[in-house]
């Protein structure tokens, strides 16, 4: 087994504090979490921190298989590339799957938007709106429910905003874009490598494996449930499918450019 290396040791050790943190201050999830921009908890930085947050406890599996991960993988990698450009590649995959799911969440937002758009609300009344809370289908904020009984809002219409709310609402947290990014690289440089975790006994090639666990958390994640995942509900699922795409664009650029024997450090 190889050795953890160094700055692959370092994200372990800030991925354990960020959760044991997180876990004594629950607002932090508020703060470091992703939210999309038009929410009212929507923090630059948390482009940065949502990829070292993960599902609080007693939801450990999130951030063990995660870590599991960044330790198998991201070890290898570092060993070939140096500290430097591993780092570089690891945010970069965080980013990568921020931006999908960002993307997603918004052609999806206007989709429902568009379909309540003779409502005529103003940007304003729209922003309130998106970030109301909604319990049982009833609205907490008063002042929202006079905008919606003045737009002659319909009650689907209603359950419609409700479902936008959602997404402008709903975090996204975890390493798990970027640990697909490092699985996608792995693939990469080591196709015929044989894996065998621990929740798949029989060793199967980097080619197929990383393509298929791609394919399975997908289907998982329509289906409400993921494996290296927030948890699942929603579309968090495509924040994996960018961690991926910016992995294997990298490496292709990488290999286009000759870069991929050379050490940042």
């Amino acid at each position: 087994m190889m050795n953890i290396t160094p700055v692959v040791k370092q994200l372990l050790i800030i991925n354990i504090i960020f959760f044991v943190g997180s876990q004594l201050v629950d607002a932090s999830y508020g703060y470091l979490s992703l939210f999309y921009p038009e929410s009212n908890n929507f923090q630059i930085w948390q482009i940065i921190t949502h990829m070292f947050m993960h599902a609080p406890w007693p939801n450990f599996a999130h951030i063990l298989f995660n870590m599991f991960a960044l330790y198998s993988f991201g070890s290898a990698l570092e060993h070939f590339w140096g500290g430097k450009k591993f780092l570089f590649f690891y945010i970069s995959c965080g980013l990568g799957a921020a931006l999908l799911h960002t993307g997603v969440n918004y052609l999806q937002l206007q989709s429902l938007l568009s379909s309540v758009s003779e409502l005529n609300l103003s940007k304003a009344d729209l922003h309130l709106i998106l970030n109301t809370r909604y319990e049982s289908g009833e609205i907490i904020q008063g002042q929202v429910a006079a905008i919606l009984k003045n737009a002659h809002c319909t009650q689907e219409q209603f359950n419609i905003l409700g479902e936008a709310a959602g997404i402008v609402q709903s975090p996204v947290l975890g390493a798990s874009g970027a640990i697909y990014g490092l699985l996608t690289a792995f693939a990469f440089m080591f196709p015929n490598a044989e894996l065998a975790l621990m929740f798949i006994p029989v060793p199967i090639k980097a080619k197929y494996f990383v393509p298929g666990i791609l394919a399975i958390d997908l289907f998982l994640g329509f289906k409400g449930s993921s494996l290296f995942g927030s948890g699942g509900t929603g579309i968090a699922h495509f924040a994996h499918v960018g961690g991926a795409i910016a992995g294997f664009l990298m490496m292709l650029y990488w290999k286009k450019n000759q870069f991929n024997n050379n050490r940042w450090n």
